[in-house]
């Protein structure tokens, strides 16, 4: 590395902690089973039955903010397997639900691939301060994983504070009727080659803005008058509502601490995980800043690119990206509009760094090779490390290389400003390379970042070592650019 270019790393540690678990429901495969279980429930008395619950709340209550009502909404979703016309105590009720529960630890494997931006409230700092939220990987049992989130300040010395850790997870209730542009919902329709008569005839009867239950009820009405539809129609219904599952709301407490609040995979796309989300703070021409993250959602087969947008990080909304350019992982949202397109960075081919320019936010169609693999801790692989980062200079990209014996690096190349599309800056050594105790962990042999943010004139760039835990590195911005070299 260029001596000029002085990385230095903080001392903090962000690891794994098996403690930190939330709730999810815990459904055998068969309904027979769902039912026999239920009935064994039904077959205790009152004094029985509140004994067990009692047992339950002393074993678990502390875990978790409000176990009576997670209980209950469980219970509620397999009431319908309750035999008709039982009549049910609260206290059995809430039994039948915890029956179906479960704790998942989220990050008992590994915490990990972070990114870094903004915090969208910086009423309560000091001069030279900034309050940050930091997204990050969370991995647990059956390498499932979800987005954990962080908070805290940077002070002018790049001395940096985490807001203290809450003791709580919990995960968003899914809203599965928010409204839907019924104009986009076709475009993406389109996009997907799935148009044909019967979506066609389920779009045309519902608004300009319709909601998932004016959906269903459509559905519902086709299905009544088309009592033996065919294969053409019964696949336009499953790829409709799969689409209408597929953009949808999390919302969180408003009065949960940051650090409580995790995005556990909630839909069939991402049931597998949610991967390597690259938060960015995008500002759009009237000013106004949103928070978009793209993601990469894995159903256990196949991996589907998707965003998340929110303005407060207490409502997330779900969104698929769709196009012929959005059929790999790691897309990086500049984070403004650059002559009227959006643009993002991509990885096409598991190869070169790509970017792409749209005029609308949901459809990538194209996209052109802006880097390719030069020197030889690269010349496995390159891509993007997050979102670029505006400078007076140019636009920064943190990269990663991969080298020999699948090493990952960490570099840095400069866009040109007016015109991203243009290299005009790389350096020719990486920026960090893991170090002997960076290497051993699930993935060994890896520093990656999956975004950063400058704070004072520094670089704050946290990163991931070897897929099992993270820290953070800082790194001067005049002597970063003036260690590249110029195209």
């Amino acid at each position: 590395m260029d001596k000029t270019i002085a990385v230095k790393r903080k001392r903090k540690r962000i690891t794994r902690d098996p403690s930190r678990v939330i709730t999810r429901m815990h459904l055998p495969h068969r309904t027979a089973r769902t039912r026999r279980i239920i009935k064994r429930v039904l077959g205790l008395d009152d004094s029985q039955a509140a004994f067990v619950l009692k047992k339950v709340y002393t074993d678990f209550s502390d875990r978790h903010r409000d176990v009576e009502n997670i209980f209950r909404r469980h219970f509620e979703a397999v009431s319908r397997f309750v035999p008709p016309n039982t009549i049910l105590t609260d206290d059995k009720k809430k039994l039948i639900g915890a029956f179906f529960t479960m704790e998942y630890a989220i990050e008992s494997a590994a915490i990990f691939n972070p990114s870094m931006v903004p915090h969208p409230d910086q009423s309560a700092v000091d001069n030279g301060q900034v309050r940050f939220i930091m997204s990050l990987r969370a991995t647990g049992e059956g390498h499932i994983s979800s987005i954990e989130f962080r908070s805290g300040t940077i002070d002018q010395d790049t001395n940096i504070v985490f807001d203290p850790l809450s003791d709580f997870v919990e995960s968003a209730q899914m809203q599965l009727n928010p409204l839907y542009d019924r104009y986009l919902f076709q475009l993406k329709l389109n996009e997907m080659r799935a148009c044909n008569e019967t979506t066609t005839y389920l779009l045309s009867g519902l608004p300009e803005q319709f909601s998932f239950n004016q959906l269903q009820e459509r559905i519902d009405a086709f299905e009544q008058e088309n009592k033996s539809p065919n294969k053409s129609q019964d696949d336009a219904i499953e790829i409709v509502q799969w689409l209408a599952r597929s953009n949808y709301v999390l919302k969180f407490d408003s009065d949960s601490p940051l650090s409580e609040r995790v995005i556990f995979p909630a839909s069939e796309n991402d049931r597998s995980g949610i991967e390597d989300a690259r938060f960015v703070r995008f500002v759009d021409d009237n000013g106004e800043a949103t928070y978009y993250a793209t993601y990469t959602a894995y159903n256990g087969y196949t991996i589907l690119p998707q965003m998340i947008e929110t303005k407060d990080f207490i409502t997330f909304k779900i969104i698929t990206l769709n196009g012929k350019a959005v059929q790999n992982k790691g897309m990086a949202l500049f984070p403004r509009k650059i002559n009227g397109n959006y643009i993002m960075l991509s990885r096409q081919d598991n190869e070169n760094n790509h970017i792409m320019f749209s005029d609308h936010l949901h459809f990538w169609q194209k996209a052109d090779i802006i880097q390719r693999p030069a020197h030889p801790w690269e010349f496995v692989q390159i891509g993007n490390c997050g979102s670029p980062i505006e400078t007076d200079e140019g636009w920064l990209v943190l990269t990663h290389g991969v080298g020999p014996m699948r090493e990952y690096c960490i570099s840095a190349v400069l866009l040109d400003l007016d015109n991203p599309s243009k290299l005009i800056g790389t350096l020719e050594t990486p920026l960090m390379e893991p170090r002997d105790e960076e290497r051993e962990g699930y993935v060994p042999n890896v520093v990656y970042t999956c975004g950063a943010m400058i704070s004072n004139g520094e670089l704050i760039i946290p990163y991931a070592m070897s897929d099992t835990s993270s820290g953070i590195a800082t790194v001067s911005v005049d002597d970063l650019i003036a260690g590249m070299s110029r195209q």
